[in-house]
């Protein structure tokens, strides 16, 4: 197949972009016009075809390749006449394993028993024990969460918290953990609350919803309805789809085959979802079965009743008191309280804020026994009823409150105020010749997410498997098969080997079950994930973005695996499993520039702050400095790849950054503690620990006068005992250990 964009390909794709502007306005070109615009050679695009399964390449070193990647590899490196890098070493190996399955290095016992079993499955049995451990969810876990822009705070100026969102975050942990096949994991997502076999678990995973940043005052609220919408729709297309859907807003994309009116289709979809708020404040909700849903329902109806018929009485009471006179309060100050509450004027509402209290403190003076009586009844009763809502799990998500559908228009030029023709629930037309048939409302929901859910993990589907399988690929190498693993359109990346990809997408679907641990049992055990990443002057000139898979790639670490695997080292990393966010340190002068610094952020408790980085608080508008500097993720859109930078402050970050100089001293505390006073015996601990190997000679030689130079330096500057000395240079050391490169790279 000939994945290059020729002309032929690409011109229904940019007639289509100027078809969209080819209609006048008060025209308002019909959904079946739009339709039209998609023509079959639009269907030929290589994402759009079909998934088959190709048959597993020959290859003349027959001895190389242990599992069919290695043959699609292999094969397209011996068309070249080339070589594969030669194995990475077995220490080196199991590095990089942990740093990529659980984020932290092994221990020294691990590397030892490693080392020792040279039986022809060891490696094999390591990778089925990390794949079992939780530090695979806490790692696997974070790669979901930038894709669905997780965060746990709504951004823009108020930047408020996002009650119970850490449940999304336990959720996405707990699912991959679980091993959750991949189809169930989106089924859940998209339509939870919709699912017949409906849970607290199903319920929460649809949190996913919620998760983008949200203006809580608006300028045009209208217009801000359809900006959620648009949030949903972006994120949803680029996650599960790898299509740039949201392109299509204002007009039809200019290269896909994608049109205003399949934009259009999908915001009709999520747009009977709401936002449990009170105001401006946000609201969780009851995390519960669909019988316990229709319990909670009454209750709140019940609650709504009796506070109405509470506040009735007192303010027909209220209401008697001041028409007869008996208030003391100023009488433009009764006239004010007497005003219909959304006619009073600006100076009415000072006076009433000001004697509130004043007239409350009054009426329960002179409120009749009986009456008094009935409303402390009445509160009662409320209390009661808000205590048994307040026990049940709850959860951050929107909900669709009626199962009626909401009429949608195709907004020309994506103006809430401009609305074109109504638009039905559906797919984009490039990827169904026909559209699914939407499931009928029941009581409680449209069930249009569930349908596009299923729609969407149909396993004739040509996008949903190949693009998650394409994600697990980059996480593993650094770069997808596609690099553009969130645009698989036209002007995406074309596939450096279709046909591995498709094989390796049959295989998920059809022989692993959607199952994410197989997918990564396989392509761990190959032979292409053993490669060094030693260079060849030759290939690199020929081929410098590695695009044949010819050596291993050169990755750093993202921030969360520096910050754990610093905490591991030092002997303070704190395995607790889920629960609420913990707040990490955070310098004063970050804090000085908000309006609140006192209560912005949570005062450190160290304990609860060395747990791994996946559970630290994520506040849009302070993200932790070090977290920012080591290239933290967009939090307010999907980020399918972390940027890489060198910069400066990083370096100033590890080397004398709070955190970092706090780990140094802790990894110096246990070195002392396990090897004692023998320096050497101390170095070769440490590099164990961090590096997971021996030190060379010429370290071991750098590192021990560089030890004792400090220790005399430090002693003499500071007028203290050789020992202290000592032990504030063993920490210098330990910083040293964390700034080489090495201790950043996987190996």
């Amino acid at each position: 197949m000939d994945l290059r964009l020729s002309f032929r390909s690409m011109f229904p794709a940019l007639m289509l972009g100027v078809a969209s502007t080819g209609w006048a306005d008060d025209k308002q070109p019909s959904p079946e016009q739009y339709d039209a615009l998609v023509k079959p050679v639009d269907r030929e695009h290589w994402a759009y075809l079909p998934v088959r399964k190709p048959a597993i390449p020959r290859v003349k070193n027959a001895e190389w390749p242990r599992i069919p990647i290695d043959n699609f590899l292999l094969a397209k490196l011996e068309a070249k006449g080339w070589k594969p890098a030669v194995p990475v070493p077995r220490g080196a190996l199991l590095r990089r394993v942990y740093l990529n399955l659980i984020g932290i290095p092994p221990t020294p016992a691990e590397q030892r028993r490693f080392l020792a079993d040279r039986s022809p499955n060891a490696f094999e049995i390591v990778v089925d024990d990390l794949l079992s451990r939780p530090g695979y969810g806490e790692r696997w876990g974070r790669h979901w969460l930038d894709l669905v822009r997780y965060a746990e705070t709504n951004g823009y100026e108020r930047d408020a918290t996002k009650p119970q969102a850490w449940r999304y975050r336990d959720y996405v942990i707990d699912a991959l953990n679980a091993d959750k096949p991949y189809n169930r994991f989106v089924l859940e997502q998209l339509a939870g609350d919709e699912l017949p076999d409906r849970s607290t678990e199903t319920v929460i995973a649809t949190g996913y919803y919620r998760l983008g940043p949200w203006d809580d005052e608006p300028a045009d609220p209208k217009q801000d309805r359809f900006d959620q919408l648009d949030d949903l729709i972006r994120t949803t297309s680029r996650v599960f789809l790898g299509l740039t859907l949201g392109c299509a807003r204002c007009h039809n994309h200019k290269f896909d085959a994608l049109t205003a009116h399949d934009y259009y289709r999908m915001a009709a979809i999520f747009a009977p979802l709401k936002r449990p708020r009170n105001g401006r404040m946000e609201r969780d909700r009851p995390a519960v079965t669909r019988a316990e849903s229709a319990r909670v329902q009454k209750q709140e109806a019940e609650i709504r009743r009796l506070d109405k018929r509470k506040w009735g009485l007192r303010f027909a009471f209220q209401a008697e008191f001041l028409a007869v006179g008996r208030s003391s309060l100023p009488a433009d100050a009764v006239a004010a309280f007497q005003a219909e509450a959304a006619k009073r004027t600006p100076r009415q509402k000072q006076l009433v804020t000001k004697f509130t209290k004043q007239l409350n403190s009054e009426i329960d003076r002179a409120m009749p026994k009986e009456t008094a009586a009935k409303i402390v009844r009445l509160h009662s009763q409320i209390t009661d009823l808000r205590r048994k809502l307040a026990a049940l799990p709850r959860g951050y998500f929107l909900v669709e409150p009626s199962p009626e559908p909401v009429r949608m228009n195709l907004l020309l030029r994506g103006r809430a105020s401009n609305p074109g023709p109504e638009v039905r629930p559906g797919v984009p037309t490039v990827l169904a010749k026909t559209q699914p048939v939407f499931l009928k409302p029941d009581e409680h929901t449209t069930r249009q997410r569930l349908t596009f859910a299923r729609w969407l993990v149909d396993p004739r589907h040509p996008l949903t498997a190949r693009v998650i399988v394409n994600r697990v690929w980059q996480f593993h190498f650094g770069e997808g098969i596609v690099a553009s693993s969130s645009d698989f359109g036209v002007i995406g990346a074309p596939p450096t080997h279709p046909e591995l990809l498709d094989w390796l997408t049959h295989w998920f679907v059809h022989e692993a079950d959607w199952s994410l641990k197989k997918l990564h049992r396989l392509i761990l055990t190959s032979s292409t994930y053993r490669m060094s990443k030693r260079q060849r002057a030759d290939y690199a000139k020929a081929d410098p973005e590695n695009m044949n898979f010819w050596r291993f790639p050169y990755r750093r670490l993202e921030v969360e695996a520096i910050r754990d695997s610093m905490l591991a080292a030092g002997g303070q990393l704190n395995r607790k499993l889920r629960g609420p966010s913990t707040y990490l340190s955070i310098p004063k002068q970050a804090l000085a520039g908000h309006s609140d610094p006192d209560k912005i952020w949570k005062p450190l408790d160290e304990r609860d702050a060395s747990r791994r980085t996946v559970y630290a608080f994520v506040k849009r508008s302070l993200v932790v400095p070090m977290l920012e500097v080591l290239d933290l993720c967009d939090t307010t859109r999907s980020s399918e790849k972390r940027k890489v930078t060198s910069v400066p402050t990083q370096a100033l970050t590890l080397l004398n950054g709070e955190f970092a100089n706090r780990q140094a001293k802790h990894f110096a505390e246990r070195l002392r503690h396990e090897a004692g006073n023998d320096v050497e015996r101390q170095i070769r601990l440490a590099y164990r620990l961090a590096l997971c190997r021996e030190p060379r000679a010429s370290e071991m030689s750098m590192l021990t006068a560089f030890l004792q130079r400090e220790s005399a330096g430090i002693a003499k500057e500071r007028s203290i005992s050789v020992d202290e000395a000592k032990s504030v240079a063993l920490q210098r050391v330990c910083r040293v250990v964390f700034n080489l490169n090495e201790f950043v790279y996987p190996d």
